[in-house]
């Protein structure tokens, strides 16, 4: 079999075994770090406002570099970016657990970011050139359940981490997984030949601005409105400027070739969705149950079933899509089975484990239905040398998703609370229904 139809059984089985951990090290360093944000704010004097600027440097580096770092994996080649990637992303978390001060650790934190973005944007385009077309949906499938996997196990493993170690070893707890992925990756992972072009640095520039300051803008936009509207009219402004200037480029750097393809572009838009809608459900549940009373082991045994069903249903799904014609139907149920999950949990607002546990697990068999399969579309619907775009474009889309669910919760609670936030997520998860079945 030719690398243009993907590797060979035992190399792809390597190659898949190297991305795996390489997602599983950057999901798990996120996790962590929020769990660790109280011994942060505590060891560093800091306030809790303060704290989450650990995250969301981190955040605003790897939302403004996802697309870029997809276009340098194109040129470059993308075994070799995403190897750069993972030895930044990793050699910037020891520097973490170094940082003398908070300066130091957001510095830090940023650097990181720019190594994470090159992973995230280029793990879809890895497995694109690891797997034939055939296995491409189990394959994505895969990831999904391992993303899911780590979810589950990294608030545990956080706080196993945190009760024998000080804040800074949870920046190194990942270090021999993500040693491993790198070492193993650089000798497995796919060649792919490099597109002879230039780097459009000012495009990357202003792709790093735009989206970064709409990160930030959505962020700011509710206790600071003046500075998050600014950022947001900063972000539009070099929004604009990026698209007129890749108007009719052959391989643009924001890859408006592919959002010209009809099911690439609703896709993206389902997937913004359903990831809007998500977050939105893990942020606002904690807050539910803890105002009804429910003690914190109670909450995160609650939770469990949602990860677990996501990881469970996302190979399968995949498998599904593989098959011809099925992805926009998953895409579809998925949706529609979230939506209706998110809507019981807002109109009638159960508090007891076994109702809470019932209903996420519903939610996360409709995510997990969703997710494998519009990916995969976002992968097989871009031409085969645009893959690090459609990677980069698919990571961008799930990451805004994110942010824009963050910041609709934020603003249910304080309108009114999280029931609101629920209805919030079920339209948001009803959004994404009406997208997928679009592409039928």
């Amino acid at each position: 079999m030719s690398e243009a139809e993907g590797l060979p059984p035992g190399r792809r089985a390597l190659s898949a075994t190297a991305i795996g951990a390489a997602i599983a090290v950057t999901v798990l360093d996120a996790s962590m770090v929020n769990i660790a944000l109280p011994e942060v704010a505590r060891s560093l004097a800091l306030t809790p406002a303060e704290s989450v600027w650990v995250v969301n440097a981190y955040q605003i580096a790897v939302v403004g570099l996802l697309i870029p770092m997809a276009s340098l994996g194109e040129i470059v080649g993308f075994r070799r970016v995403w190897g750069w990637g993972l030895a930044a992303f990793l050699c910037c978390a020891a520097l973490c657990a170094m940082a003398p001060s908070f300066e130091w650790l957001l510095l830090a934190r940023v650097a990181q970011g720019v190594g994470g973005a090159a992973v995230m944007a280029l793990t879809a385009a890895l497995v694109r050139h690891t797997y034939p077309q055939s296995m491409l949906g189990r394959a994505i499938g895969v990831n999904a359940m391992t993303v899911a996997a780590c979810s589950a196990m990294a608030p545990s493993i956080g706080a196993l981490v945190l009760t024998v170690a000080p804040w800074q070893a949870v920046f190194l707890a990942h270090l021999p997984v993500g040693i491993a992925a790198l070492v193993l990756g650089l000798r497995v992972l796919p060649r792919v030949a490099p597109q002879p072009r230039a780097f459009d640095g000012v495009a990357a520039a202003l792709n790093a601005l735009g989206f970064g300051a709409l990160f930030l803008g959505l962020d700011l936009l509710l206790h600071a409105p003046l500075a998050g509207i600014a950022a947001l009219a900063l972000a539009i402004l070099a929004l604009w400027s990026l698209v007129r200037r890749e108007l009719g480029r052959p391989v643009p750097t924001l890859p408006l070739d592919l959002l010209r393809l009809r099911e690439v572009r609703l896709a993206v838009c389902a997937s913004a969705c359903m990831f809007g809608s998500h977050m939105a459900t893990v942020i606002a549940l904690p807050f539910h149950l803890s105002q009804a009373g429910m003690p914190f082991w109670q909450i995160g045994l609650a939770m469990t079933p949602y990860p677990i069903a996501l990881g469970l249903l996302a190979p399968f799904a995949g498998r599904w899509a593989d098959r011809g014609g099925a992805s926009a139907w998953a895409c579809l149920l998925g949706g529609l089975v979230l939506a209706l999950a998110l809507a019981g949990l807002a109109l009638f607002r159960p508090v007891g484990l076994l109702p809470v546990g019932a209903l996420l697990a519903v939610a996360g068999i409709g995510f997990g239905f969703f997710q494998s399969p519009n990916n995969r579309t976002m992968l097989a619907a871009a031409p085969r040398a645009r893959a690090g775009g459609a990677g980069g474009m698919q990571a961008t889309a799930r990451v805004l998703g994110q942010s824009l669910g963050a910041v609709i919760t934020a603003a249910c609670f304080t309108l009114s609370g999280p029931a609101l936030a629920f209805a919030a997520a079920a339209v948001l998860a009803a959004g994404g229904a009406l997208f997928s079945g679009l592409r039928r």
